[in-house]
């Protein structure tokens, strides 16, 4: 006889929920990655124009050109400030599917554990229930070797 769980369901669904929190958590690092690079492409174009600018400054290029270049660093500027704020927000969203997943595990472990118990269960029981069989045997042999 073999160990059948009533709530087997129930545990793969728990294991498929925490899958699908691992992947929302995998998403979601990704989006903070993407946004940090991001920002780090911004930063590089800030440097690079300001380099450009120091260069055009020293070589007296015309105003005109010189307050284009200001006035993309400021554009740049704003750039970056939005992009700070976009990734704290994907930093929140990390944090949330981190404590969502390790609801989910948590959900899981108790589930497997209840399996556990309950197949420790039928183990001992069918432990039990072979041991009365091999008494009853014997005691049915020793009947019949008395008469």
């Amino acid at each position: 006889m073999r160990f059948h769980y009533t709530f087997q369901k129930v545990v793969d669904l728990k294991g498929n929920e925490k899958t699908q929190a691992e992947w929302m958590l995998s998403s979601a690092l990704g989006e903070l990655q993407a946004q940090e690079r991001s920002l780090d492409e911004l930063t590089f174009q800030r440097s690079a124009i300001m380099l450009s600018l120091q260069n055009a400054a020293e070589q007296k290029a015309p105003m005109a050109k010189i307050r284009e270049m200001q006035e993309y660093v400021e554009y740049l500027d704003k750039c970056i400030a939005r992009k700070h704020t976009d990734i704290r927000s994907a930093h929140q969203e990390v944090l949330k599917k981190q404590d969502q997943l390790s609801t989910k595990v948590l959900d899981e472990k108790v589930w497997l554990k209840a399996k556990d118990k309950a197949e420790t269960q039928f183990q001992q029981s069918m432990i039990l229930r072979e041991q009365n069989e091999l008494d009853e045997m014997a005691t049915v042999r020793f009947a019949m070797k008395s008469l």
